[in-house]
């Protein structure tokens, strides 16, 4: 391979012409001959037995011309491109200028990462939020333990209400008369879940076992049954039973059970700290992406769209394989909210752009700072994607090129070096406007 010349054509994109000297391009026709001749049908000679310059004679000099090529441009262009320095985004248009006995020239225009420029990246100024974890917090997760370990048990001493779980038979009747799929037998119904029309389990509420009333309702005007739509109802109930779910005591033998602790202490002390864990990665991650949108803001770049349509690419197959994990996919998912696949993707746009741009700047920053990455280092990154993916090591060092897990190490390198150069001042936060704060880190 020579590259004959690499041009700046627009903002972003280069011109480069490759030559391949006629020896290296007469080996891959020589090759293409090989694998193709025994398809070829020449007069006087078995089937795949005649020689090369008779097939070229019957078929035209060119016959193997393309095949040639497209074996020989793939390896070509890489090399040229890493001898030219450029860092191509997309697939680049290959064109052929000539192709003969004297060898091949083609061109590739070529989309690259844009030329960077940043501002200062130290001694920035952040507000980092402390979040404290409340009692309150820890009971509430206490709750959910509870509520997952509670055992159903049957009430006999009092009437239903909002959170208990009714057994019923009902039939429903619009003008007196019954309607379909307005009857069922010992149907449980928890009060309270929404899952029958309103008003209905309001008016189950209050009732005892054994008793037998009316329900009164009326049919939503957006009701799937038409015919039922708008329409006032009477259901006859008669209530079966009552049952509730029965949370466990919190105590020692609770904590017993769904811990490794020996005391509702020791697990209460548990469950904060990991709050608190979680708490503290969300303060780390919001102080890093105020830092590096500081950053972002100042910087200076023509963004090649197709980088931001490559990480919106990123960002749907991620969702489709969240969706699949699910039993669904992504075509299924559109037919259900009734959208179209551009209009999806243009969701993703503005997190997609925000996401280029601070790669570009973190490896803008690697690159000034020139990190090294040691054997260790990479070493230990792929043991983290193995158990990550729960795969041999191997498999993942063949499925991620070196090059590119480098890059993540001195990315995340830049994002250190921005927080341990910054100036942060902290500020406690109030569990109150904590509670209000739930927004996620991307």
């Amino acid at each position: 391979m020579s590259l004959k010349s690499s041009n700046k054509i627009e903002t972003n994109k280069y011109e480069l012409e490759i030559s391949v000297d006629k020896e290296k391009f007469e080996a891959a026709v020589a090759k293409t001959f090989k694998k193709n001749v025994s398809r070829m049908n020449v007069p006087g000679f078995r089937q795949g037995k005649a020689p090369r310059h008779m097939v070229e004679k019957l078929y035209g000099e060119g016959v193997f011309y393309e095949d040639a090529v497209n074996s020989l441009y793939p390896t070509e262009y890489e090399a040229a491109v890493k001898e030219a320095g450029l860092e191509p985004v997309e697939r680049a248009d290959i064109e052929v200028v000539s192709v003969g006995k004297e060898g091949l020239v083609f061109k590739a225009k070529v989309t690259v990462k844009p030329e960077v420029e940043i501002g200062e990246y130290k001694g920035l100024k952040a507000v980092k939020k402390i979040y404290s974890v409340s009692d309150g917090e820890v009971e509430h997760e206490l709750l959910h333990v509870q509520e997952r370990n509670a055992r159903i048990i049957t009430v006999e001493d009092r009437p239903a209400k909002k959170g208990d779980i009714t057994v019923i038979d009902f039939e429903g009747f619009v003008d007196g008369v019954p309607f379909d799929g307005g009857k069922a037998e010992d149907h449980e119904l928890e009060l309270g879940s929404g899952s029958f029309i309103p008003g209905f389990e309001e008016q189950v509420e209050g009732h005892s076992t054994g008793e037998e009333f009316d329900v009164n309702v009326t049919f939503p005007e957006e009701y799937q049954s038409k015919e039922l739509a708008g329409k006032t109802a009477v259901f006859k109930i008669k209530l079966h039973e009552i049952k509730m779910h029965e949370l466990p005591e919190l105590d020692d033998e609770f904590a017993k059970d769904v811990s490794e602790f020996d005391t509702l202490e020791e697990y209460k002390a548990d469950v904060k700290k990991h709050i608190q864990e979680s708490k503290d990665r969300k303060s780390k991650n919001e102080v890093e992406d105020a830092l590096i949108d500081q950053i972002t803001e100042g910087m200076t770049a023509e963004i090649p769209d197709a980088m931001v349509e490559t990480s919106i690419d990123n960002m749907v197959n991620d969702f489709d394989y969240r969706l699949q994990m699910q039993g669904m996919n992504i075509k299924t998912y559109l037919q259900y909210t009734g959208m179209e696949m551009d209009a999806f993707r243009k969701t993703f746009r503005e997190q997609a752009d925000r996401q280029v741009k601070i790669r570009l700047v973190l490896e803008k920053i690697a690159s000034i700072e020139k990190f090294e990455v040691t054997e260790e280092e990479l070493e230990t990154e792929y043991v983290k994607f193995a158990e990550r993916y729960d795969v041999e090591i191997d498999k993942i060092k063949t499925a991620i090129a070196k090059a590119d897990i480098t890059r993540d190490i001195t990315v995340s390198k830049a994002v250190d070096l921005i927080h341990n150069e910054a100036v942060i001042t902290e500020e406690m936060v109030e569990e109150s406007a904590e509670e209000h704060d739930h927004h996620h880190h991307g």
